[in-house]
């Protein structure tokens, strides 16, 4: 049996770090020599990355592994291999409840998943295979990649699992951080996009002066760099130093994204999160001062235990007040685990849901009301997809992937391209331009 015929697939659910994780492994099982299928149909082995940080993504998780299961009846795939987050949970029952799964790897375990797959069919690897940390087959488009420049967390927050699930914060190595980035770009990348549980707190547990600001200066040298991009950047850790490099680095997206969870200063406290109501204003103040064109994302959690009326309402006139640019608006997700879980008051279902359509109204509203003001500016963009004969396009203001887009007759328009573009109108989120 020549084992590097078989035919590797995947399956990534969850988070973009998740993403980076898989991206690695199958650069390591392509190095190996193992053919490489966008179909898990096709597939004699499919590896399913997981995702475990609410139920309703357990849930997930837990259908593609019984969908793959399915699959297995065409006696086409042989063998299903569980990478990422839901091994973590340490579910006693795991095995014994998955049949259908022949190899549950942990995330630490990311490197030996070669050796995994030869194991299944009861061989060994006939050379050594040596695992990249910085080697990647990205599963975004050509022109952006993500880079996780940490993993774990140290905030623990009252309703999340993440600590327990990843471990304590922990930075990746600037130099092979550098490496890695220099390849994508040298393979052609011209947006990278930093992620991690805290971007902000990079190079904190390194005892050499590194910070966020160290390797966004270094990542702004890399000639064919286009946009560098930031993600998940803790309030209370966004300084004056930081503010000033988005604002005059010409690379760095003028685009930022917090993640709040809430405004009222009794659920802060509630979720351990070290922000109160007057210093999340004055962070939203000072980056609109010191970045007038700035724009914002943030999440919201609705009906965490302890959440009253006047708790919620603080938060809704906060979102009609502010008007921030992209929000993501969740209902608080009871997790076995977390201090959350046994809090006191406990909100109904029917209120949470409730809550959510409200403040998502609102937000709708801004949204059109942003979107009438964007008629008539013009804007550097890039191509991430053609579809049919429109470009869906992106300006700085928008990450892939979560944001709005910007359609745009195609006109001789190439994915990966920058092209300059005015806004002519807008239909719900979304705005239509016309090559300039």
């Amino acid at each position: 049996m020549d084992i590097l015929k078989k035919k590797i697939g995947f399956v990534s659910l969850g988070c973009d770090k998740n993403r980076v994780d898989l991206e690695k492994m199958i650069s390591n099982i392509h190095s190996a020599g193992f053919e490489i299928t966008g179909d898990a149909k096709s597939a004699n082995v499919v590896i399913i990355n997981t995702c475990s940080f609410i139920k309703t993504a357990r849930e997930e998780s837990i259908q593609a592994i019984l969908t793959a299961g399915k699959y297995k009846e065409n006696k086409q795939l042989e063998h299903i291999i569980v990478t990422g987050c839901l091994n973590e949970m340490q579910y006693s029952d795991l095995e014994s409840s998955l049949p259908e799964v022949d190899a549950f790897v942990n995330v630490k375990d990311n490197d030996k998943i070669v050796d995994k797959i030869y194991a299944l069919y009861g061989e060994k690897p006939r050379v050594e295979c040596v695992y990249s940390t910085v080697a990647r087959e990205l599963t975004t488009p050509h022109h952006y990649a993500y880079l996780k420049i940490a993993d774990g967390c140290d905030n623990f927050c009252s309703y999340c699992k993440i600590p327990y699930i990843r471990g304590r914060y922990r930075s990746e190595s600037f130099d092979n951080l550098m490496i890695e980035a220099k390849n994508l770009v040298d393979s052609g990348v011209k947006e990278i996009i930093l992620v991690a549980q805290d971007v902000t707190k990079y190079g904190s547990d390194f005892k050499d002066g590194t910070t966020l600001v160290t390797l966004i200066r270094r990542l702004s040298e890399l000639q064919g760099l286009h946009w560098i991009r930031l993600l998940y950047c803790y309030p209370e850790s966004i300084t004056d130093d930081l503010i000033a490099e988005i604002r005059d680095n010409s690379k760095v997206c003028k685009y930022l994204d917090i993640p709040l969870q809430h405004v009222d200063s009794d659920i802060l406290k509630s979720m351990n999160r070290k922000n109160n109501y007057d210093k999340i204003v004055n962070l939203i103040n000072k980056l609109r001062h010191e970045i007038p064109d700035i724009a914002l994302r943030t999440t919201f959690i609705v009906g965490l235990p302890g959440e009253k009326k006047e708790h919620f309402n603080r938060l809704l006139q906060f979102v009609k007040d502010f008007k921030l640019n992209y929000v993501g608006f969740f209902k608080y997700s009871r997790e076995e685990g977390t201090r959350a879980y046994d809090f006191a008051g406990q909100v109904s279902e029917k209120t949470k849901q409730n809550r959510l359509d409200t403040i998502s109204e609102v937000q709708y509203a801004n949204v059109l009301e942003t979107n009438a003001n964007e008629v008539g500016k013009e804007y550097e963009v890039v191509v991430d997809r053609i579809e049919d004969d429109y470009a869906v396009c992106r300006s700085q203001y928008q990450n892939p992937e979560s944001d709005n887009v910007i359609y745009v007759n195609n006109l001789n328009m190439h994915i990966g391209e920058f092209y300059k573009v005015k806004i002519v109108a807008y239909e719900g989120y979304d705005l239509e331009g016309e090559r300039l």
